[in-house]
């Protein structure tokens, strides 16, 4: 259903992404944040869905500027290689090549963004500091209570599973608290990438009512 593009953030980098296109009339677009491995099967078949919800899908591979391309499975050695490259993540160059997503697609209609795992956190911090942008989800994003200070510019969605042993409680409430103008869920037993079918973490009950409750929240906001 999709193909692998080029785009070019504001500082000229060229970066590979994987957009999706719906059989109709779009709704809008959706721009979709990886989690630490890549624009990978997962992140594509994120994708594959939101076109056929409707919705021009756009994945930006946010790590091409220091492994162009990478893309990792979930085994305890990928996920290990994986995490060097959030070790002391570059906020500002993720955010432009985000950016650049958004204006790809700016001309489809609305632009919503979600996004999963550190895509989670950078979809917040998008609705706080970008343009273009309707509508903002994100999934188990553990740097979210760091720029919870922040304010978003657009209506806001996260969740969280309870049994995330990479983000407390604790710093969910803080968001909470901080934040009560978004919307926040916390999923009973669901462990951090339940909404990912292809993790040993996958937890369908919790992905069954998260996926259409993201739905609803695009349609809501996702109006010209």
């Amino acid at each position: 259903m999709g193909q692998d593009i080029k785009l070019t953030a504001s500082d000229n980098l060229q970066l590979g992404a994987y957009r999706a296109d719906p059989a109709g009339t779009p709704k809008g677009a959706v721009v979709v944040i990886q989690e630490i491995f890549g624009v990978n099967h997962h992140i594509r078949s994120v994708c594959d869905r939101l076109a056929g919800e409707g919705y021009v899908a756009i994945a930006p591979s946010i790590f091409d500027r220091m492994a162009p391309n990478f893309q990792s499975g979930y085994s305890p050695d990928e996920i290990a290689e994986a995490r060097k490259f959030v070790a002391n993540p570059d906020w500002a160059a993720m955010l432009r090549d985000t950016q650049a997503a958004i204006d790809a697609v700016k001309s489809v209609g609305p632009v919503g963004i979600i996004g999963f795992c550190l895509g989670g956190s950078i979809a917040f911090v998008a609705a706080t500091r970008l343009t273009g942008l309707k509508a903002a989800i994100g999934y188990y994003g553990g740097a979210v209570v760091r720029f919870a200070d922040e304010t978003p510019k657009v209506p806001t969605q996260l969740h969280f599973g309870e049994k995330d042993a990479g983000i407390p409680l604790a710093d969910v409430e803080t968001i909470k608290s901080k934040r009560p103008d978004v919307e926040v869920f916390i999923y009973p037993g669901a462990q951090h990438g339940f909404h990912c079918d292809e993790r040993a973490s996958y937890d369908k009950a919790s992905a069954d009512i998260a996926w259409p409750r993201s739905m609803a929240f695009f349609a809501k906001h996702l109006t010209t």
